[in-house]
């Protein structure tokens, strides 16, 4: 597979399209494609899983997906153990998703991809792009933090209570850890700061990688637990004051814990990024997806992570994307759509 675009970025031995042309010239027809996911499965040449041999495979005109090991025969699919396993859609459909999901800044609801691509099913929109955020989770990820510093705090997700008196009805706890880092001092030039080089926000401050997760309460075991998978032990965490964070010292973290009461000048001065990570989430949900579902706001949070921790290369997270996709096993139609295995209550839609 060729590219003859300027624009084009190569990243190993894999390009990646940083335009709408460029796409199109890197993934003409479904045979790119296929081609181009041989190449993320089986990045030193293919590999028979059954002979271990390490020869060109055989292509089969009538089955552009699958590959025969030249030796013993055994077929292998492109797809096989893939998010993409036994999809009926085309690859160049799936690819399309993969771009515009992780290449458009606000994203893109499935209304938007179904119409976009002329689909004619609703359903397989929805299917596609929620198996794609069920993979943008890579597996065994590393825990974020040192030796940056991190703000924890949650937020309710969820609509206004109306007739059912006070508290957090039908809302889902969502907590989140951001590393804090800071963008290098500008120098002078001749003794002014030229325009570009104001002065920074915050003191330079600004968000690093995010973590999100639904969690049942706000109890020390849940909290203790995100903290635990989400963070590197000895990192320094900045908290409010809530109960629930006071044994975080005790877990092998650094902790300080800030009352706020209310007061926006405090959340500013000690856990401003988090709070900007939660009003972005928030108007994302609302503006883009007007609301989604607690059955699906993980997959949901998967897509926000993932976007917000790569937003400084969006288009290389198509390719980041696709290297996930190889690696993670397939979603069934019964694992979207099952209640029961929702890691949150079941509740009514989430307006926020």
């Amino acid at each position: 597979m060729t590219n003859n675009s300027p624009r084009a970025v190569l990243a190993g031995d894999l390009s990646f399209p940083t335009s709408l042309p460029d796409f199109q010239r890197i993934f003409p027809d479904e045979r790119a494609c296929i081609d181009y996911m041989v190449r993320v499965r089986w990045p030193a040449g293919f590999v028979c899983s059954i002979c271990g041999v390490k020869e060109t495979p055989l292509r089969i005109s009538t089955r552009p997906r699958v590959l025969r090991c030249s030796a013993c025969l055994r077929e292998a699919s492109v797809t096989a153990g893939t998010v993409m396993h036994r999809s009926h859609s085309q690859l160049s459909v799936w690819f399309w998703a993969a771009y515009l999901v992780t290449s458009m800044t606000p994203g893109m609801s499935a209304v938007q991809f179904q119409r976009q691509l002329g689909l004619s099913c609703y359903e397989t929109a929805f299917q596609i792009l929620h198996k794609l955020r069920a993979a943008m989770v890579r597996p065994h990820r590393d825990r974020i933090g040192a030796p940056f510093p991190v703000e924890m705090d949650e937020t309710w997700i969820g609509g206004r209570t109306r007739g059912e008196g006070r508290g957090h009805h039908h809302k889902t706890l969502v907590v989140g850890v951001i590393e804090q880092r800071k963008r290098r001092k500008k120098t002078e030039v001749d003794g002014y700061l030229s325009p570009s080089k104001a002065l920074p926000r915050r003191g330079g401050l600004y968000a690093g990688r995010l973590r999100l997760g639904v969690i049942a309460d706000r109890s020390a075991k849940s909290l203790e637990t995100f903290a635990l998978e989400s963070v590197q032990p000895s990192t320094h965490i900045t908290t409010d004051d809530w109960s629930g964070y006071d044994k975080l010292a005790s877990k092998g973290y650094q902790l300080t814990q800030v009352p706020q009461r209310g007061d926006p000048d405090v959340t500013e001065a000690w856990l401003p990024l988090i709070h900007l990570a939660f009003g972005n989430l928030k108007t994302w949900l609302n503006g883009i997806h007007h609301g989604v579902s607690p059955q699906h706001l993980p997959a949901y949070l998967n897509e926000f992570t993932f976007r917000f921790n790569r937003r400084f290369y969006p288009f290389n997270a198509f390719r980041s994307l696709l290297g996930i996709v190889a690696e993670t096993e397939p979603t069934t139609y019964q694992a979207l759509y099952d209640k029961a295995s929702a890691s949150l209550p079941v509740g009514n839609k989430a307006q926020v």
